[in-house]
Order: C-alpha cells, then sequence, then structure tokens
C-alpha cells in the first residue's frame, strides 16, 4: 500500500537485519545496540551538529512505511523508544527527546523501510533549524554511543 520502491530498489536498511551482511557504508555491526527477533535499534549514521547519538529503532521484517506495518510491531518498536528516550536521559544527560518518523517523499521519507527516530534534545540545539547540516559520522563516535546503550540495555532489561 502507498508504495514508493522501485523493483531495483536495495533498501540499506536490509544490511542490518540479513545475516550480518553489512555492505552499507552507513552502518556497522558496532552501531547496533539490540536485536530480537523483531526489531532492531542502532546509532544512525546521519548525525545533527549538537544531538549526536541519535538512533533509528527498525522492524526486521521490511515494512515500507506506516500504512503496511503490523500495529503489534509498531507497537513493540514505539515501547522500545520509550526505553531507548528513558537511556538517553540517563546516559547523555539530554535536555528532552523527541521521536520522529517519516513517511512517503512528500513526508521527507528517503530510506523505503519504516524507521523510527530517537533524538537527544538539549536546549537551544536547533535540530529543525540545522536539518541541511547532518553529515555523515565517524564509525568510532557512533560505537562510543553504541557500546553504553548496549551496556544499559544489557544491565537494565
Amino acid at each position: 500500500m502507498y508504495s514508493h520502491k522501485s523493483a531495483e530498489y536495495k533498501n540499506p536498511f536490509q544490511a542490518i537485519i540479513d545475516n550480518g551482511n553489512f555492505d552499507s557504508i552507513h552502518t556497522n555491526k558496532e552501531d547496533i545496540f539490540y536485536q530480537d527477533n523483531d526489531i532492531s535499534a542502532f546509532i544512525s549514521s546521519k548525525q545533527w551538529p549538537n544531538n549526536p547519538g541519535n538512533v533509528i529503532i527498525i522492524p526486521n521484517t521490511d515494512y515500507e512505511n506506516i500504512y503496511d506495518i503490523p500495529d503489534n510491531l509498531l507497537a513493540k518498536i514505539h515501547i522500545f523508544s520509550k526505553k531507548v528516550a528513558i537511556a538517553m536521559k540517563e546516559l547523555y544527560k539530554c535536555d528532552g527527546v523527541s521521536i520522529r518518523q517519516h513517511n512517503e517523499p512528500a513526508g521527507n521519507q528517503e530510506v523505503w523501510h519504516y524507521h523510527l527516530h530517537v533524538f537527544p534534545r538539549y536546549e537551544g540545539d536547533d535540530l529543525y533549524s540545522l536539518h541541511k547540516q547532518s553529515f555523515s559520522s565517524d564509525p568510532v563516535s557512533r560505537a562510543e554511543f553504541a557500546t553504553k546503550l548496549k551496556d544499559y540495555f544489557n544491565n537494565n532489561n
């Protein structure tokens, strides 16, 4: 329903969930801090100047957007986003958290696989006005955030 991916589309998130085949230059195995049978969570390779360590949560099954994903899986992703938000408050000492999700080209969806963003927020961080200043982050810095979150979830689940 409401699909925008072509038959030739190569899903960049698929490498994260298919047999550990990380052929993506953007996401490394070290970026993943949580994975179970249904969902995976990792530090996004796309970072913003004042919001390092933002997270993406995806279903392990390929659903293009919110219109296709089953309600029980959608609920699991959102329940986990709450846990990520609490972890960010504790580990990142952020002032708040923003959660966002995009659908279709007009909704700014860029990857045709349902995904939910969780951003640490800080007073005056200008997250939305600095969108065009986002950048591909260094894998070493991402691994530091992923290690913190992985340790948190290993000790709090």
